[in-house]
C-alpha cells in the first residue's frame, strides 16, 4: 500500500513543520532562493503557454510543475510553511518566534530568487534592451497592473477582494502540500499535488511567491506600478491572506478534523477481576 491515512498525514505535517521551524537560517534562505526562482520560471512557462494558446486553462494545467518540483526537491515555499510551522507551534514543539524566523528568512530568499529570474528573463524577452517584449511582455505588464492598481481603483472593496483571493489561494496550495504526503511513491505524490494547485491558478487567486515574480517582472517591462502599489495593494495583504488560508483553513482545520483517537477505555470486568499472583519478584515490562 502506498497511500497514507489522513491522520498520519497530519502527524507527518507537524513533524515537517518542526523541522522547518528549527532549520538553520542560512539553509532556509538558500532553499527560499531556489524555490522562488523555480516558481518564477514555471510561472513564466505557464503564462507563455496561456499567451501562445489563447487559453488560460493551458497555463493552469502546466503551472503545478513548479510547486511540485519545490516540494519533491525539498526547497522552501513559505506559503506551505504557513500551514506546517504553526502546526508545530500549536502542538508546543517550537515557539512562535521560530515560526516568524522561518517565514521572514524564507520570504527574503524568495524575493532574491524571484527578482534574479525576473531580471534575467526580462533581459531575454527584450534582447537586453534591443527590442520590445512582444505579446508575452504585454501580458506581464497587464497582469502586474491587474494585481495592484486595479485593486487600488476599487478602494476598500479592492483590498477585501485581494485578501479573500489570497486566503482561498493558500487553502488550495496547502491542500496540495498535504496531498503530497498522501502517497509514498513519486507518481502518486505528483498526481495528488497537481489537482488543487491547478485549481488555484485557473481561478486566478493570489499567491505571494508568484507575485514576488509577476509584479516586478511587469514593472521591469513598463507596467505603471510603483513600489508602494506593489506592497500596499498586493504583496502585504496577500502575505497575510495566505497565512490565514494556510494555517486556519488547512493546517488548523485538518489538525482538528484528524485528531489522534484516544486510547480505548479499560475493560471494567477485567479491571474488577483479582490480579493473578506474580511468579517471582520481577514485574512484567
Amino acid at each position: 500500500m502506498t497511500n497514507v491515512k489522513p491522520v498520519d498525514v497530519v502527524a507527518d505535517a507537524v513533524t515537517a513543520g518542526e523541522a522547518k521551524a528549527t532549520a538553520p537560517s542560512g539553509a532556509l534562505v538558500l532553499r527560499g532562493v531556489l524555490g522562488g526562482a523555480v516558481l518564477a520560471a514555471t510561472t513564466s512557462f505557464a503564462v507563455s503557454a496561456t499567451v501562445s494558446s489563447g487559453s488560460p486553462v493551458v497555463g493552469a494545467v502546466l503551472f503545478p510543475a513548479g510547486i511540485t518540483i519545490v516540494i519533491l526537491m525539498g526547497m522552501e515555499l513559505v506559503t506551505g510553511g504557513f500551514a506546517l510551522t504553526p502546526m508545530a507551534a500549536v502542538r508546543g514543539l517550537v515557539p512562535w518566534s521560530a515560526v516568524a524566523r522561518y517565514s521572514l528568512t524564507v520570504i527574503a530568499g524568495h524575493i532574491i530568487g524571484a527578482a534574479a529570474f525576473a531580471l534575467l528573463y526580462a533581459g531575454v524577452l527584450t534582447g537586453f534592451g534591443s527590442h520590445d517584449a512582444g505579446a508575452l511582455g504585454q501580458k506581464f505588464v497587464d497582469t502586474a497592473q491587474a494585481k495592484t492598481t486595479a485593486y487600488a481603483a476599487l478602494g476598500g472593496a479592492g483590498m477585501a477582494t485581494v485578501f479573500v483571493k489570497a486566503v482561498l489561494c493558500n487553502w488550495l496550495v496547502c491542500l496540495g502540500v498535504f496531498m503530497g504526503m498522501v502517497s509514498k511513491d513519486t507518481i502518486g505524490k505528483i498526481a495528488a499535488i497537481w489537482l488543487p494547485i491547478m485549481a488555484f491558478f485557473g481561478l486566478g487567486f493570489e499567491h505571494a511567491v508568484v507575485n514576488f515574480f509577476m509584479i516586478p517582472m511587469g514593472m521591469l517591462l513598463g507596467a505603471d506600478v510603483s513600489f508602494g502599489d506593489w506592497w500596499l495593494w498586493n504583496q502585504a495583504p496577500v502575505l497575510v491572506g495566505n497565512f490565514v488560508g494556510g494555517f486556519v483553513f488547512t493546517g488548523l482545520a485538518l489538525m482538528l478534523a484528524h485528531r489522534p483517537a484516544r486510547s480505548a477505555a479499560p475493560d471494567h470486568d477485567a479491571a474488577a477481576a483479582p490480579a493473578a499472583p506474580a511468579s517471582g519478584s520481577g514485574s512484567a515490562s
